[in-house]
């Protein structure tokens, strides 16, 4: 048995090259994020995904980013998911009917990827809408803390029913900056009194409801410290784990967008992120800076993060041939219609 490693890597294509079969197959990595180019139709990806886990035991952790929306990297074949802003804007209108359809979008998300062999997806967006970021927009739920709070409960509750773990982000709050922290460093500079009072709200909320993994933002809150967000141990230790009490996973942001290029080049990065208190640093789209990293991060153990990391695997999960027949697979259908079709 190999331990899982703290790098999760991505792939080029949409089966697995020779150098992919030895990179994937190197201790520091622990596993991969697929994106849209590696995928053309449920049964290639669940062939992929196989020949992925077939290399390492345990296996390697398979993550994509699936949020709804515009964020959802399988698309032809699955259920495409509405943005979640639709479902603030139904909470706005019938609470209960919103919470409900939430639960229902965070089961047939995790349904459909866990029957492909998908461990997780990270989902589901924290971040409060408040109309200043573009790359967060209708990501998030709901301009309001504790609307964001129940709504992600919901979703993270019918993802747990269909054996999946949930991954907050982007901690603590990714809302209300206007850059993109994929190409550009993006400063905040609210006192931290008032990140506390708004932008922690839902993420102090599913933590004491059982949130199992976090992804903090490449963001500076230089009333806080002058890192990013995911490369300092002020939040990722003295807020999110002290104050917080937060005991999943840590995930770094990919480590190769504009955000994170102040921290300095590939392998400091990692560096830091590790340091600073990620278990797992995710480097996407760039092959030269991952093999750059593997090549010189040397020896890393650690049984902490290694047990934490092992929690996240995907459970047991329905079929993909048989999910049309089955009852909670149609009622959600209907109820993602009817999400759809308020919308038009």
């Amino acid at each position: 048995m190999m331990p899982l490693g703290p790098l999760m890597i991505d792939l080029e294509s949409q089966a697995l090259s020779s150098e992919e079969r030895e990179l994937l197959q190197h201790p520091l990595v622990g596993g991969i994020i697929l994106f849209s180019r590696n995928y053309e139709s449920p049964a290639q990806i669940r062939a992929l995904i196989a020949d992925i886990h077939a290399l390492r035991d345990p296996p390697l952790l398979i993550a994509v980013d699936h949020e709804g929306g515009r964020v959802q990297r399988f698309r032809e074949g699955f259920t495409r998911l509405p943005a979640c802003a639709q479902l603030g804007q139904r909470y706005d209108c019938n609470r209960s009917d919103a919470l409900t359809m939430a639960t229902s979008m965070g089961w047939i998300l995790a349904t459909e990827l866990r029957s492909v062999g998908v461990d997780f997806s990270f989902a589901p967006v924290l971040d409060l809408g408040r109309g200043v970021s573009s790359v967060i927009g209708d990501r998030a739920f709901h301009s309001h803390p504790e609307v964001v709070a129940l709504l992600t409960e919901a979703m993270m509750i019918g993802m747990r029913e269909a054996g999946m773990i949930a991954v907050g982000k982007h901690f603590p709050g990714h809302g209300s900056v206007a850059p993109d922290s994929h190409l550009a460093v993006p400063i905040d500079e609210r006192r931290f009194a008032d990140i506390v009072s708004e932008d922690l709200v839902p993420f102090a909320y599913l933590i004491h409801q059982g949130l199992p993994a976090i992804m903090p933002a490449h963001v500076i809150y230089p009333q806080v410290d002058s890192q990013p967000a995911g490369f300092s141990s002020r939040w990722l230790q003295d807020v999110l784990r002290g104050q917080l009490g937060f005991q999943g996973v840590i995930f770094s942001d990919d480590i190769t967008m504009a955000g994170a290029a102040v921290v300095g080049d590939p392998l400091t990065r990692a560096q830091l992120a590790l340091s600073a208190g990620c278990d797992m640093v995710l480097i996407c789209n760039d092959r030269t800076a991952a093999i750059q990293v593997i090549s010189n991060l040397g020896e890393y153990h650690s049984p902490v993060s290694q047990a934490r990391l092992l929690q996240l695997q995907g459970k047991t999960a329905l079929s993909w041939e048989t999910l049309p027949q089955d009852n909670r697979w149609l009622e959600a259908q209907a109820v993602l219609k009817m999400i759809q079709e308020s919308k038009a």
